[in-house]
């Protein structure tokens, strides 16, 4: 059993809707305590292991321990999550790639989630590492990979030190490393855009505004930062417990901490060097029109850095979540992009 987590009963199968997902009921943790039952105990009785069609597993990579969700058989998918959420984000790629013949992978990153929370292996290098070890240990050879946000950008970087382990990549909300830099050093209006990661620099005072109040911060970012197609009641519910799990919320932020400080020292400038080496995996690059964290003018020219098919996806009226705000749209165009790429 995971270290992090409490067995709980088995909930229903679900993909999406507050009454069935994570957070659904007493036993999930959300709602009222039922009678006789504190707050803590219902709180202790979330689970990051929801149930659904797929199944849950650990496996070793890179010198650590990943908690995994499965579902199907056929070419590997492998999807990473952004922040602050965990492997729940893919719910509705995981039953479509599936459903299309997919072997779709969600994975928790290291230090989030059901995965390993080390003290240390937060820069992008280690953990672009850490994804295409899971492949490895998978037992595949290579993998469709697919990435939002901070795990978009770390898809970026598996493409560049692994190319022959990606088959293909579907980059969403992230910009090409090269460019977030630029733009965090020269654009006022992405520089404001990302005051949550300015904030993110103070020791500890970050890691306790984010689970105080039962994580209302987390909500509050993940409203601001959605479309009008806001996330339902109980993926909110789920992704404010999953920050709380203890130490999440200091190793969620710690890339983003080596993000700004790596800038000025030689390890941050030798990977902006080493990010210069053209992708060789064709590429999707999706884009929310109306997301407030990574604007698209930042995003837009990752194709300057694929010498490979580029397709850029601007996704009008959505926001920083394209996989959650427009799960049709984007699953249509994640389907059609693996497929054009099978072999």
């Amino acid at each position: 059993m995971p270290l992090d987590q409490k067995p709980v009963p088995a909930q229903p199968s679900a993909v999406s809707g507050p009454a069935s997902g994570p957070g659904a009921g007493p036993e999930a943790g959300g709602g009222a305590a039922a009678p006789g039952r504190s707050d803590d105990a219902a709180a202790e009785a979330w689970s990051i292991r929801q149930s659904g069609p797929w199944t849950h597993r650990d496996l070793a990579a890179n010198g650590a321990r990943f908690h995994i969700t499965e579902l199907g058989s056929g070419p590997l998918v492998l999807l990473v999550h952004g922040w602050p959420e965990y492997w729940w984000a893919w719910r509705h790629q995981l039953t479509a790639l599936a459903e299309a013949g997919y072997r779709a992978v969600a994975l928790d990153l290291r230090g989030i989630g059901g995965s390993d929370r080390t003290p240390r292996g937060y820069d992008p290098g280690n953990l672009a590492l850490d994804i295409t070890g899971v492949i490895r240990s998978l037992g595949e050879r290579r993998a469709h990979l697919v990435g939002h946000a901070s795990g978009g950008t770390l898809a970026w970087v598996a493409a560049v030190m692994r190319p022959s382990v990606i088959q293909s990549l579907t980059v969403v909300s992230a910009a090409h490393p090269r460019d977030l830099r630029r733009a965090l050093l020269t654009d006022r209006k992405q520089i404001a855009a990302f005051d949550h990661v300015l904030g993110f620099q103070r020791p500890w005072i970050p890691e306790r505004r984010l689970v105080a109040d039962d994580a209302a911060l987390v909500g509050r970012y993940l409203d601001e930062w959605t479309g009008p197609n806001k996330l339902d009641g109980a993926s909110v519910h789920a992704y404010r417990q999953a920050i709380q799990i203890p130490s999440t919320a200091h190793c969620s932020i710690e890339p983003y901490r080596w993000l700004l400080r790596s800038m000025a020292r030689p390890d941050g400038i030798q990977f902006a060097r080493r990010m210069k080496k053209p992708i060789t995996a064709p590429t999707l690059h999706v884009q929310g029109a109306a997301d407030p964290v990574l604007l698209s003018h930042t995003a837009l020219g990752g194709g300057e850095y694929v010498a490979a098919p580029y397709r850029w996806r601007l996704l009008p009226g959505v926001g920083h979540f394209p996989h959650e705000e427009a799960p049709e749209e984007f699953t249509a165009e994640l389907l059609d992009w693996v497929g054009r790429h099978k072999e």
